[in-house]
């Protein structure tokens, strides 16, 4: 195997016959170069196979275009929705990303954090609540900025974006309460993040505020097969629930497909039930799902527009909401 080589702007500056600054100019935006010298230049370029080294160019006004996406469950729809979004966004402005999955605790996510930090990343994206605090001090002391989405930690200099949960958890109680719902389950994982915590408390403060104890259960990951086994357990249960809150779509899935497939339960007519994210599953005809839709597009927006701007000391918290979304898995929509 040949080893690869890089062709330098040296090396194109003499096949062009021009100078190595005329080279730099060529590909600088903005820069003053003439017609002919700029044509000389790229079609030698072209022909060597030359690019421009960013990450050195970055280095050398100590910036290298790097932001870090440090993720957790990044298999979820929701997740790989954000994701796709932020490095659409990131592209956009010429930035590149860089994915560090946090799911391993074996010591590989600090690893790969440090790596990141070595190529001199200018800032990271936490995308939620669940990633150990000490990322974060790690990615302050190497001088990184940082955006944090949907958590609960306040960082001076950092950006929070979080979503108002427990209003959309409020929401969702009044919404099942008018279609006749009146014994209630929230079904959440044992991740118990902030934004997770956050719909579990709002939900069962808004059952109490109608005299009504909720019914709880956690369980597992945020995944399909955790909802199958809360359906299990809320539906065997002494008081079986005629309404259930999901923390997540994908929970909300697996709860429906269990509660028809294994209880003989219609939905919305037996148990109507609403979920979180708006995934794309949400919409299918087969789930016809009722949630609240996270801004994926303005967090991603909001998150890369910031990274653009200057540096600041205080905290900037930026709360949005979630638009619920009316589907036919309750009473009435």
């Amino acid at each position: 195997m040949s080893r690869r080589v890089f062709v330098s702007a040296k090396e194109v500056a003499e096949r062009a016959g021009v100078s190595r600054s005329a080279v730099s100019r060529t590909f600088t935006p903005g820069a003053s170069v003439s017609d002919d010298t700029r044509q000389r230049v790229v079609e030698a370029a072209e022909a060597l196979g030359y690019h421009v080294n960013h990450l050195a160019r970055g280095l050398m006004r100590n910036e290298s275009g790097i932001v870090c996406l440090i993720v957790s469950e990044l298999a979820t729809p929701y997740r790989s929705s954000l994701i796709q979004a932020l490095t659409q966004q990131l592209q956009s402005v010429g930035k590149i990303a860089m994915l560090i999955d946090t799911d391993r605790s074996d010591g590989s996510v600090d690893q790969a954090l440090r790596q990141a930090i070595s190529y001199r990343a200018d800032a990271s994206i936490i995308l939620s609540g669940m990633p150990d605090k000490s990322i974060t001090d790690l990615c302050l002391k190497s001088g990184q900025r940082l955006v944090l989405i949907n958590r609960d930690e306040d960082r001076p200099g950092a950006l929070m974006i979080n979503l108002n949960d427990a209003d959309a958890a409020r929401r969702s109680f009044i919404s099942l309460w008018r279609a006749g719902c009146r014994t209630f389950a929230f079904a959440n994982s044992a991740a118990m993040t902030p934004s997770l915590m956050a719909r579990e408390e709002g939900f069962v403060e808004a059952g109490r505020e109608h005299g009504v104890e909720v019914i709880v259960e956690r369980l597992g990951s945020t995944s399909y097969r955790s909802g199958t086994l809360l359906a299990q357990r809320l539906l065997t249960g002494e008081r079986r629930p005629d309404a259930i809150f999901c923390a997540t779509d994908l929970l909300a899935c697996g709860v429906m497909d269990a509660a028809r497939d294994q209880f003989n339960l219609t939905v919305p007519e037996e148990l109507c039930i609403i979920g979180f994210d708006d995934i794309e599953q949400a919409s299918w005809s087969s789930y016809n799902l009722t949630t609240f839709a996270q801004p994926v597009g303005r967090i991603a927006a909001e998150a890369v527009s910031w990274l653009s701007q200057p540096a600041q000391v205080r905290t900037d918290l930026r709360r949005m909401e979630a638009e619920l979304v009316w589907r036919g898995s309750v009473r009435g929509g």
